[in-house]
């Protein structure tokens, strides 16, 4: 069966897509739920158990506090409270934790640690996905129960104001609110005052039950600057005086209700040493915790260390606190600290309506929870409180009574902690059944692509897709057989559920019968060019044909890369790989350089860069496909090797060309640590961004600048070069405006500004540039073969993303910016053109380059790496598709401006090699129009 290229990659593309989908189905588990949905909330609570006497405590228990004020500040690190800072700035809160009536914890958020997740647990005790970072950027409605939809079910009037992201996620729940937007991240006081503006009034009224204050001016600062900003430590002065305020109202209100009110400050993730958020580190998922409240008096000398919970915790408490049920996906316990001053009996009773809610939650989760150490655990205490219970009822007080309740404490309070880390870790376990399925599909496309490369490439290409042969139909029943086989061992004995086990035999059939006739494919593919591989060695039509060097370690490292992509290690530490093959290609090209220059190269390849000799010197021409073999007859000799070519220093800098490509690698590695195991360790930027060196970072910054504009200018007409240069000083001017780097003349100003003036200048200049470059790619496809004019409009449009690049970039990292563009410039002129590599060889090396140029950033796979301050450079107010656009493109301009870079260069070589098939050689005379 014979396909068009075209039409056999759309088909291996949308198998990619499902054998992708498939995969991601397994690796995104699905959340532990319970199968009775937060509407149906009329079910009775757990009564307490009994051991022959009947209990009359079948209710929920009374609430213990009147008035809950949740004060949640987004980015607060733990260390910001209990540490160094936390006593030089926050001196009234530091007083409450070590002297106060409060209890103090840490409490862990698991990632990712961006709000709208972070949210959803702490209000509901579940634990949220990875898919929830997508959700984030316009949060859905919760349908999941929650303390939110408790207390207004329970009739408690709720008060907001803050992040909108509470607003969107529980609408018409709160009586009053006020929301701020959470991503505008140049605003860091506005967005706080709007908050505050509103708690003399507030604080003053009685008719509220609940309030919600979440700050979001530290997360802000710590995007825009980082955690060691001088901002934070102000910030953080002004949050004490909030809680100040709060406090002071709470505690004279007191007076006037029968119950006592509770203060709960936190944090919904923490901040990473670069200011951002999302990933697993030590400061990202450590937050503070502190309940304050008249009702934890504290004896002289009792000393509180802050202990280590989990931030699901929260909402169970917070249930339990307001008399409320606790949310029914809640893997959360109860901080027993707040309820150890009731009495014996009312303690018991928290701990069983908390340990009964788990249980029922493990049991619709995982089908062998009667074998679950915690669900065990919760049968004994259950057994043990019953036999309490009968003895509280016949004596109230004895020492035997009192030694058995503590027993009782203990056993829940273990069954507890059991029970909420297996709900945890169900939480955590991957469908590997599906997984290995979408691996299988995905791989077996990816080698069936590989291996047509070669045939795909040829124009009005068709290929062979061997369907119909006996050896091929043979080896697919067998396989189906296997895979049958398999599929129904694994869904025999499977003791958690398998979304692929879970599929009607149709469809489970079906991508059988896919992953069979992809398998048998991929080994027709390999027969046929191992049997043609014996038969043109037999009867080679060109004998110098053979694969270089270079050749095996481009294909060798591509694959490599892809099956490292199988551990999660090297995902985490992908940077790593793309360093050791830029570096290595590196070499490669070095021994290529010198083998050409000084040994000669009598091989002519049959498609790439040609060099020709001719009147002025060398001219590197292009040769691809039939016209480029028909130059080859006609002119019926041999190109000269570089070392015919090149002479003088142009020799001598192709020689040291791939060392100072090298060099610049290993300078940009040492700019920004990245990863996971090493991100912590100090680097070169980390030196430049200190407030002690800024007038370094500041000549580091103009000399890159510098370094950009004599790279760039070259390709540009008149026009394009003079907004250049203004926009790359208008990038310069932006920076000092918000104080990143300083001015020669001014090197002591604090004038500091969003720079929206100066950002929107080079703004201009960017879509000018830009647009010159659209008008004359445009126009070169008016004017026929008018290659010229769309060589100029690619490096225009080159030349505008660079200079976006450097207005969207760090002021240290700019020289990652004009680094690149030095190596571009040497691989360019010193290492494609006369080397004569072919258009795939060079793809694969912008590719790497690119690649590799996403991690000299700084970047990672770490969802905190990314800079999403960059989205707001230039803007006053938030607007979604500018800053997504300007994030994503901050994030990705390595890869993107590289891909540019290649676009341009296979652009200007078509050209020469056009230019060359009709220009005449030495000797001939062409008549050609003018």
């Amino acid at each position: 069966m014979r396909l068009g290229s075209g039409t056999f990659a759309t088909c291996c593309v949308a198998i990619e897509v499902l054998g992708i989908a498939v995969f991601l189905r397994g690796f995104f588990p699905a959340p532990v739920r319970s199968s009775a949905r937060a509407e149906h909330g009329a079910e009775p609570p757990a009564p307490e158990p009994s051991a022959g006497a009947s209990s009359n405590w079948t209710t929920l228990p009374s609430p213990l506090f009147s008035k809950v004020v949740i004060v949640l500040i987004d980015a607060l690190r733990d260390d910001f409270v209990f540490g160094s800072k936390g006593v030089k700035f926050m001196p009234y809160t530091t007083y409450l934790v070590e002297k106060g009536a409060s209890h103090s914890f840490v409490a862990e958020a698991k990632p990712p640690t961006v709000t709208m997740p972070r949210i959803k647990a702490l209000m509901t005790g579940s634990l949220p996905g990875f898919v929830d970072v997508v959700r984030n950027l316009n949060s859905p409605a919760l349908l999941e129960d929650s303390v939110i939809r408790q207390a207004k079910t329970a009739g408690k009037r709720i008060i907001f104001y803050g992040d909108e992201t509470w607003v969107k996620l529980f609408p018409k729940h709160f009586v009053e609110y006020d929301g701020t937007t959470s991503f505008f991240v140049s605003d860091y006081t506005e967005v706080d005052n709007n908050v505050t503006r509103h708690l003399d009034k507030v604080l003053k009224r009685g008719d509220w039950d609940m309030l919600i204050l979440h700050y979001l001016g530290l997360d802000h600062i710590g995007h825009i600057s980082g955690p060691n900003s001088p901002l934070i430590g102000h910030k953080l002065s002004e949050m004490d005086s909030v809680l100040m305020k709060i406090h002071t109202s709470l505690q004279s209100k007191e007076r006037e209700t029968p119950l006592p009110n509770l203060l709960v400050l936190c944090g919904d993730h923490g901040m990473s040493e670069t200011g951002s958020h999302g990933a697993s580190s030590m400061e990202e998922v450590n937050t503070p915790l502190i309940l304050i409240s008249s009702a934890f008096e504290r004896k002289p000398g009792d000393i509180r260390h802050p202990k280590h919970v989990q931030q699901t915790d929260v909402a169970a408490t917070l249930a339990i606190a307001l008399g409320l049920r606790i949310p029914k996906d809640s893997v959360g316990s109860l901080l027993f600290p707040v309820v150890e001053g009731r009495p014996i009996r009312e303690q018991l009773r928290f701990l069983h309506l908390n340990t009964v809610q788990l249980s029922k939650l493990l049991q619709e989760n995982v089908p062998s929870y009667e074998k679950d150490p915690g669900f065990e655990q919760f049968k004994m205490s259950e057994r043990l409180h019953g036999n309490w219970i009968r003895l509280y009822l016949e004596e109230k007080h004895s020492e035997v009574l009192f030694n058995l309740g503590s027993k009782v404490l203990r056993q829940y309070l273990a069954a507890l902690k059991t029970l909420s880390l297996s709900l945890s870790t169900q939480v955590a376990q991957y469908d590997m059944y599906s997984m290995m399925v979408g691996t299988v599909v995905v791989l077996e496309v990816l080698t069936l692509l590989l291996l047509s490369v070669p045939q795909a490439l040829h124009r009005k290409a068709e290929l062979e897709v061997p369907l119909s042969s006996p050896g091929f139909s043979l080896l697919f029943y067998l396989v189906i057989l296997v895979l049958s086989a398999l599929h129904v061992i694994v869904c025999t004995s499977a003791e958690s559920s398998c979304y692929f086990c879970g599929l009607s035999w149709l469809a489970a059939g079906g991508v059988m019968v896919l992953a069979s006739a992809l398998l048998c494919m991929v080994v027709s593919v390999l027969t046929n060019m191992l049997v043609g591989g014996n038969a043109s060695r037999k009867n080679p039509v060109h004998p110098s044909s053979r694969w270089s060097e270079l050749d095996l370690l481009i294909l060798l490292g591509t694959a490599g890369h892809v099956l490292s992509l199988g551990a999660s290690s090297f995902v985490e530490e992908e940077h790593q790989t793309w360093y050791f093959l830029v570096n290595t290609l590196c070499l490669a090209l070095s021994q290529e350089t010198y083998r050409n220059c000084f040994l000669g190269d009598d091989s002519e390849p049959p498609c790439g860069l040609r060099v020709e000799q001719g009147l002025d010197g060398a001219t590197a021409a292009w040769q691809d496909g039939p016209a480029c073999d028909a130059l080859e007859r006609d002119k019926g000799h041999r190109s000269p090797s570089a070392s015919q070519v090149l002479r003088g220093h142009e020799k001598w800098m192709v020689l040291a060309s791939p060392w100072l490509i090298l060099a610049c690698c290993r300078l940009l590695r040492s700019l920004n640590q990245t990863g996971v195991q090493w991100a912590h360790r100090p680097d070169l930027g980390h030196w430049l961004t200190s407030s002690d060196h800024k007038a370094e970072l500041s000549v580091l910054a103009a000399i890159s600048l510098l370094v950009v504009f004599v790279l760039v200018q070259r390709g540009c007409s008149s026009v394009s070069k003079a907004a250049l240069a203004l926009g790359l000083l208008g990038v310069y001017c932006y920076r000092a405006a918000i104080g990143s780097v300083r001015f020669p003349w001014r090197p002591d100003s604090k004038d500091i500004s969003k720079g929206i003036i100066e950002a929107r200048f080079v703004y201009v200049f960017v879509l000018g540039i830009l647009f010159t470059g659209t008008k004359d790619l445009l126009k070169s496809q008016v004017i026929a073969a008018d290659f010229q004019l769309k060589t100029v409009g690619l490096w225009e449009i080159h030349s505008g993303l660079v200079l976006l690049a450097a207005l969207l970039f760090r002021p240290h990292n700019l020289p990652v910016l004009a680094f690149g563009l030095l190596i571009q410039t040497l691989m360019t002129k010193f290492i494609w053109k006369p080397l004569r590599h072919d258009a795939a060889e060079i793809t694969v090396m912008h590719y790497w380059f690119g690649q590799a140029f996403f991690y000299f950033q700084g970047n990672s796979n770490n969802i905190a790496t990314v800079d999403i301050s960059a989205g707001f450079v230039g803007l006053d107010t938030y607007v979604e598709i500018p800053a997504v656009l300007l994030t994503a493109f901050g994030t990705y301009a390595g890869p993107v401006l590289w891909a540019s870079h290649l676009v341009h260069f296979l652009s200007s070589e078509t050209r020469r090699c056009l230019w060359t098939l009709d220009t005449p050689t030495l000797g001939q005379s062409v008549d050609r129009p003018l």
